[in-house]
């Protein structure tokens, strides 16, 4: 189970970091509608499959999206997504009116960069933003590698409880991926790729911290409080 969360995770990773051949492939594989079938939530499958999505269609998709500032433009980061102001915010570059949430490297990304930093973590992807969609699910991937690799070496319950101590505080913060795909959906109106792919994130992300991270750490009955 941790091999395969790490899987999507990083697959998750590349496609919000525009890796355009890896998305195509892995449209082409069915991969993503392979996992979105099996959720108990509804999720439309046509746009997670390989029909007539090339790389270099998705690569202008993704740019028009993530990349280029305009009627289409989604930050991919949680500190524009936020709903409070920063109370500590230094950057010059501003999604809002002063005094108003939404800016870029407020808050959120100063929580990604302590958790990161708790792991000894340095993300490869995500434009060097802390809390960069790209940069989240990667930390989650590598996260979920660990835990895999210590299960299967028999590692100590404290390091796997550390493990995943550290999955759960990522993934409560991931509720700005809730505003995330919304705001995905309104503007992704053509193809409705990247739409259905952050509707699959914010289902698995949601389905993983209460299903599987938050179940790990439950005390079992032969395990004293």
């Amino acid at each position: 189970m941790a091999t395969a969360r790490a899987r999507l995770y990083g697959l998750l990773a590349a496609t919000f970091d525009g890796e355009a051949e890896t998305i195509a492939a892995a449209l082409d594989r069915g991969s993503f509608a392979a996992v979105a079938e099996v959720f108990p939530i509804d999720i439309e499958t046509a746009n997670l499959r390989g029909d007539d999505h090339d790389a270099d269609s998705l690569g202008v998709g993704y740019d028009n999206l993530f990349v280029v500032p305009g009627t289409h433009y989604v930050p991919p980061f949680a500190s524009a997504h936020a709903t409070d102001p920063s109370e500590a915010f230094e950057s010059d570059s501003r999604y809002h009116t002063a005094g108003e949430a939404g800016e870029f490297l407020g808050d959120p990304a100063a929580d990604m960069a302590r958790l990161y930093a708790a792991a000894e973590f340095s993300p490869e992807r995500g434009d060097s933003i802390p809390d960069h969609a790209a940069a989240c699910f990667e930390f989650m991937r590598a996260l979920c590698e660990r835990e895999a690799v210590l299960l299967e070496d028999d590692g100590s319950e404290a390091n796997l409880d550390a493990v995943r101590e550290l999955q759960a505080r990522t993934l409560s913060r991931l509720g700005w991926i809730d505003r995330f795909e919304e705001a995905v959906a309104s503007s992704d109106t053509v193809e409705g790729v990247f739409a259905a792919i952050a509707r699959l994130a914010r289902t698995f992300t949601a389905w993983d911290a209460q299903e599987v991270v938050q179940a790990e750490r439950q005390p079992s009955e032969t395990t004293p409080p």
